[in-house]
């Protein structure tokens, strides 16, 4: 009874942190899915465990293998609800296969877990063992799959404030405390009472405080008033060279009505932002497509960063070019971190051994350079789709001197799945992290604008054409996340690590005290 309670706790637990991502957006629910996960690991006092009718010294306290399969759980009922939207263009195999592959993971969560939480203290510990399990998730192999991170189910909530400080890792770190501390403030031990609610306390009172010093218009250097141009995407009826050029020219048609929309306000654009792929037809060596992009610009009468496929040298690319209206085309961004299994993909010769949907991954190959183009007198920071979950996507680009972000992406192959609302709750973080607007450019939408404070003040509907204009600032400020982020993460995992093996150690030696003891007292009998 007490093994099967606990397992349904940790399916709960992850159900509840799902319920936190968008289009959701509990921000509370990912709370209490730690905490509920930590009962699941906890030692149960006595007290429980007879008034629940259940007995036995063993099932009180969860061995570390049976820790390793509450973390399973705890993970695989999250992503299994979280991710369906990656089955929409290959089928539901390779999304459960990717669940299953993440929710590995969680087995190191489960078996430190249970460990650390023996500690008098373990609820300050547990965090930083979730942060590091996480920290590999996210970056091995391949690259990692940074989608799943505790912390863009924030975004609704205090915590997401504290990403100005130190990023995503901050995020999750403090929404992993607030739950254990929660739970640890119904503690028998008045001292470990005490310390759980003041750490439960301290996080959401940082949070609140935090809020105040994100998006303060003294912070601006200027302004821009730009757009976003949505021009969709067909959903039936036309071959694949066909519907390329459908949306090329869905997105050179909405350009012309923002442009006549604009003189006639008498308000000119200084930039305009078309989304991933908005011309799959590669403008450099298909000269109708450079004529319709053409036409576009020369009616906006504006820089137009245009999402297209180029190739060169090293192979192809996934690239977002400036096209000005009397320069041509200007700078331009290779996309530096692609999907695995998506735009590429890694062990081509051995996957297909188990499958022939690996050949419909692409074969991009990733760009170096510095996350900026320009456009006019502004430096904007691109993070083309997939690119916005990594950390030093953003981050370089601020570096290099990116006073406005843009995330353009191509969600159409998702349908009207979670997806693009998930996508759009990394770019808000990104907003507060970064204290730079976003402007959100998506072919079939959700496209948005997101002010630096993370708040969404216009955004597009699905598979609907749209164009969205604001007057927006313009930022200079290098935020404590993109000086102090990245070493702050990596010495907060460096911790996680130290306690897993502090609890690995502390384990064994309990371990071979329990067994020295039986011995002892198989020898003293009669």
């Amino acid at each position: 009874m007490p093994a099967f309670l606990r397992f349904g706790l940790a399916a709960l637990s992850g159900w509840l942190v799902y319920f936190s991502y968008e289009p959701h957006g509990l921000a509370w629910a990912g709370v209490a899915g730690i905490a509920v996960f930590y009962v699941a690991l906890m030692p149960w006092p006595n007290a429980f465990v007879r008034a629940t009718g259940m007995a036995g010294e063993a099932q009180e306290r969860p061995t570390g293998g049976f820790g390793a399969l509450l973390g399973f759980m705890h993970a695989l009922a999250c992503y299994l609800f979280l991710l369906p939207w990656i089955g929409e263009f290959v089928g539901a195999m390779p999304y459960v296969a990717l669940s299953i592959v993440l929710a590995l993971y969680g087995i190191l969560t489960g078996t430190f877990g249970v460990l650390v939480a023996r500690w008098r203290f373990g609820f300050a510990a547990f965090p930083l063992v979730y942060l590091a399990v996480e920290w590999a998730r996210s970056s091995f192999p391949f690259g990692g799959f940074s989608w799943v991170r505790l912390a863009w189910g924030q975004i609704n909530g205090p915590l997401a404030n504290l990403a100005a400080w130190g990023g995503p890792a901050l995020v999750t770190l403090t929404a992993a405390l607030a739950g254990t501390a929660l739970v640890s403030v119904f503690s028998r031990d008045i001292d470990v009472r005490r310390l759980a609610g003041g750490a439960f306390g301290l996080v959401v009172g940082l949070g609140l405080i935090a809020s105040i010093g994100v998006d303060r218009p003294s912070r601006d250097v200027g302004s821009v008033r730009a757009a976003v141009v949505q021009g969709n995407v067909p959903r039936m009826g036309l071959d694949f060279n066909a519907q390329r050029r459908a949306v090329l020219a869905n997105h050179v048609n909405e350009t012309i009505a923002l442009a006549e929309e604009m003189r006639e306000k008498g308000e000119p654009l200084d930039l305009v932002i078309w989304p991933e792929n908005s011309s799959d037809v590669n403008p450099f060596k298909d000269k109708e497509a450079r004529a319709l992009i053409d036409v576009a610009v020369r009616h906006v009468a504006a820089p137009v960063l245009v999402g297209t496929l180029t190739r060169d040298d090293v192979g192809a690319r996934n690239t977002m070019v400036v096209f000005d209206p009397e320069d041509g085309p200007g700078d331009y961004h290779h996309k530096r971190y692609l999907q695995p299994f998506g735009e590429y993909m890694p062990m081509r010769d051995f996957f297909r051994n188990f499958s022939d949907l690996v050949d419909l991954a692409g074969d991009f190959k990733p760009g170096d350079g510095p996350g900026v183009v320009r456009m006019g007198d502004t430096v904007v920071g691109v993070a083309t789709c997939y690119e916005v979950a990594e950390d030093g996507a953003y981050r370089r680009a601020v570096r290099n001197g990116a006073q406005l972000l843009t995330t353009p992406t191509n969600n159409a192959t998702f349908g009207f799945t979670d997806m693009t609302y998930q996508q759009l709750a990394m770019s808000r973080m990104r907003a507060i992290e970064l204290d730079r607007a976003v402007v959100v450019a998506a072919t079939s939408g959700v496209s948005a604008i997101v002010h630096p404070d993370g708040t969404v003040s216009q955004h597009s509907e699905i598979f609907t054409p749209a164009h969205l204009v604001e007057e927006l600032p313009l930022r200079d400020r290098i935020t404590p996340a993109v000086r102090l982020g990245g070493p702050l993460e990596f010495l907060l995992v460096g911790a996680g690590v130290a306690l897993m093996a502090a609890a690995a150690v502390n384990g064994s030696a309990h371990r071979r005290g329990r067994g020295y003891a039986a011995k002892r007292t198989e020898t003293a009998q009669p």
